[in-house]
């Protein structure tokens, strides 16, 4: 739908896309759905409702991400609560639809304080194809300040969690594994406040690649360690 010629998520050079990708696309969605009902009806019914959500963002007749809040708060809801209360559902023992609350807030104030770092070197891509992210509205600065302060909500929240449950050695484990990430992402708002082409498609992988890495680590871990 977005038909980008300028760098996008991980990918320097993107293709353009085509009707056969748009086919294929169509027919994995239906296969993760129909294979999500093994799981349970609910699960099924979170994964169409995250594909429909999905597509309204970039569809062009509906083009949800034309709207800074509205666009945002999609995202996090979608990719934030929605996939927690998923993933809560299906490994739970007793496929519970009871997720706890802190978890649900945390799960979306990582992924709101992550993705508008995403956006960040888009402006004028964004702004040529008429749209305008929450990245946009917060301009360069105000979107690292935007983010810090959701990434702090999200440390808070995994705190409160882990606390609840006299587990605080995972909440620490957390924080030392995204150390890397924390030291990387200082480092590149103190260069966009000196030099905003900083906010460039390069340092964005980097945080992107570095967050994927310091996230598999943490969670690999905390499964060992449940495990042994």
């Amino acid at each position: 739908m977005d038909k980008d010629t300028s760098p996008i998520g991980g990918i320097a050079r993107p293709m353009q896309p085509t009707k056969q990708l748009f086919y294929v696309s169509i027919a994995m969605d239906v296969i993760g759905v129909s294979i999500g009902l093994v799981i349970s009806i609910y699960f099924s019914l979170g994964l169409l409702l995250y594909i429909l959500a999905s597509r309204a963002y970039s569809y062009r007749g509906i083009r949800l991400k034309k709207f800074p809040i509205l666009g945002y708060l999609v995202v996090i809801l979608f990719q934030g609560a929605l996939i927690f209360f998923l993933s809560f559902h299906a490994s739970s023992v007793d496929k519970s639809l009871r997720p706890p609350l802190l978890g649900l807030l945390a799960s979306s104030c990582l992924i709101g304080g992550y993705y508008p770092l995403t956006q960040i070197y888009q402006h004028k891509e964004d702004r040529d194809d008429g749209v305008t992210t929450i990245s946009i509205m917060l301009g360069k600065k105000g979107t690292f300040v935007f983010c810090s302060i959701l990434f702090a909500l999200a440390t808070f929240c995994l705190f409160l969690l882990y606390n609840d449950s006299t587990d605080l050695s995972a909440f620490l484990l957390f924080i030392l594994c995204m150390g890397p990430m924390v030291w990387f992402f200082v480092r590149w708002m103190q260069r966009v406040w000196k030099d905003g082409e900083q906010a460039n498609f390069c340092n964005s992988l980097i945080m992107n690649i570095l967050a994927a890495i310091c996230t598999t680590v943490c969670f690999s871990i905390l499964i060992i360690k449940n495990n042994l």
